[in-house]
């Protein structure tokens, strides 16, 4: 059941409300709660798919108590027990890991496979599985198998409450789309009982708020362009086409940054704090710095399971560069079984590399109000324009689609008139007001601005009327699908 849908705005205040009056002191009933209400969402989907969710659930809550055993960890194992330890983790990743590769993988490898020998003149095809991707798939495999390997690691101990970890991998605010957690912050608040905080509940909906309003306002909107123009841009100019590029630019990170606000807002009403997966990523001065904003929780499960695993920076140059292409590689595919991602990916990989050779100074978030004075706008318009035309690829159905796409924005400039796209002046009106609040709002954050009467209770409760007002009058409110929920 997705956020921006009436049946969830329906059902959500039921849940609040019954979870809030089980007595603080009956915390494995809220516990217990919570987890009928996660399955009970994640089947709302497809009831089948929570035998996959409980099974990966299950599967690396085994393997944590295997390798937790008899100080069964990487720090204290004797060498002799190397090698099993080896096989046991791995058995262990793979049979976590399993539905994900079949689920998502198998068609994609298949056909790769069937296409690669055609080519050479040879006819092999194996059987094609005709399923649907259980949602959210990426996100809570990633989840309960980092949790496996940070036991391997002697991260964190072995959790023993089958209930608690249950809870932990199904939790419904994020088990769609993220974020990513790991046991070691979300697990201690699992195990406390939590006492309502009016201050707590406010700031949860005002980023429940928030991040309704960057999606159905901005997001949705500026998508019906751009499926408009990606879906037929061989009958659009250069220009058109250049602008469904922004305009996917601000869609995904509107829609994944709305959906990571809202399971952030709605964690917090129930007095959870999950990891903020974004921050303020378009204005990165650099791959490397957009990286460490964008996607914040995948960020760093790729960097300690994978990038960390092959070796990190503590190696050769050419090693190094190794180790951020795969990385890289690994992120493109999680993101979905086509080669556009790998490209994507690729790209991603291919432009980092490029600034660890010239020694670009990646640099982090300014702190304060020198951020107008500092910051390199050619620094950030050129990060943006990169991360702009790797999102064609990332977008398009196939690479020769994005190079399509390109060329027609170098060779085929002609007009550019949005309004015949959005067939009226109102909605061009409404996205152009959506994206100047949603810049306002980082670049307030990005400055670190904290002017008195943003704190003020009169201006915080007109901006939330303001807000609601315009989700309520000019939101696509259909219950459309996030876009991450499909990875």
């Amino acid at each position: 059941m997705v956020f921006n849908s009436f049946s969830f705005w329906i059902v959500f205040p039921f849940i609040f409300g019954l979870y809030w009056l089980i007595p603080v002191k009956y915390n494995h009933w809220r516990k217990l709660f919570l987890v009928i209400v996660s399955y009970l969402l994640y089947m709302n989907w497809k009831p089948a798919f929570a035998l996959v969710l409980l099974g990966v659930t299950l599967v690396t809550y085994w393997g944590g108590q295997v390798l937790q055993s008899e100080g069964f960890t990487v720090q204290n194992v004797q060498e002799s027990e190397r090698l099993k330890r080896n096989r046991l983790v791995w058995l262990f990743a793979i049979l976590g890991l399993q539905p994900l590769l079949a689920f998502k993988y198998y068609n994609f490898l298949n056909d790769s496979l069937t296409e690669g020998l055609a080519s050479i003149g040879l006819k092999f095809a194996m059987p094609g599985l005709n399923w649907a991707v259980p949602i959210g798939i990426s996100f809570f495999t990633f989840q309960a198998v980092g949790y496996m390997l940070d036991v391997y690691h002697g991260r964190v101990k072995a959790e023993k409450n089958l209930l608690d970890y249950i809870l932990f991998v199904s939790f419904f605010p994020q088990i769609t789309s993220g974020p990513i957690s790991t046991a070691k912050e979300l697990m201690p608040q699992i195990k406390v009982s939590h006492s309502f905080s009016y201050e707590q509940g406010r700031d949860g909906l005002k980023l429940l708020l928030w991040g309704m309003f960057v999606k159905v306002v901005i997001a949705d909107r500026v998508g019906m362009l751009v499926d408009t123009v990606y879906g037929n841009y061989q009958f659009y100019s250069g220009n058109i086409c250049m602008l469904a590029s922004f305009f996917y630019t601000i869609q995904i990170y509107c829609d994944f940054a709305g959906y990571s606000w809202m399971a952030i807002g709605i964690a917090k009403t129930l007095g959870f704090d999950l990891i903020n997966n974004f921050r303020q990523p378009y204005f990165a001065t650099s791959i490397t710095d957009f990286w460490k904003r964008w996607h914040i929780s995948l960020t760093r499960w790729l960097t300690t399971h994978v990038y960390i695993g092959l070796g990190g920076n503590r190696c050769s140059k050419l090693r190094l560069y190794w180790n951020i292409m795969v990385t890289f590689l690994v992120s493109g595919l999680w993101h979905g079984a086509n080669w556009t991602f790998v490209f994507w990916g690729f790209i991603h990989g291919i432009l980092q590399i490029i600034e660890k050779i010239l020694g670009i100074d990646p640099k982090g978030r300014y702190s304060d109000t020198r951020f107008i004075k500092s910051l390199s706008l050619v620094r950030v318009l050129v990060t943006f324009i990169l991360v702009n035309i790797a999102w064609i690829f990332f977008r398009m159905p196939t690479i020769g689609d994005a190079f399509d796409v390109i060329g027609k924005m170098v060779h085929d400039r002609g007009s550019l008139n949005i309004v015949d796209i959005y067939t009226g002046s109102a909605p061009v009106f409404i996205v152009i007001v959506g994206i100047l609040l949603l810049v306002l709002h980082d670049l307030v954050k990005e400055c670190g601005l904290k002017w008195s009467f943003l704190r003020k209770p009169v201006f915080q409760w007109c901006w939330f009327i303001i807000l609601f007002i315009l989700i309520m009058a000019t939101g696509v409110l259909d219950g459309g699908q996030f876009i991450y929920a499909s990875f």
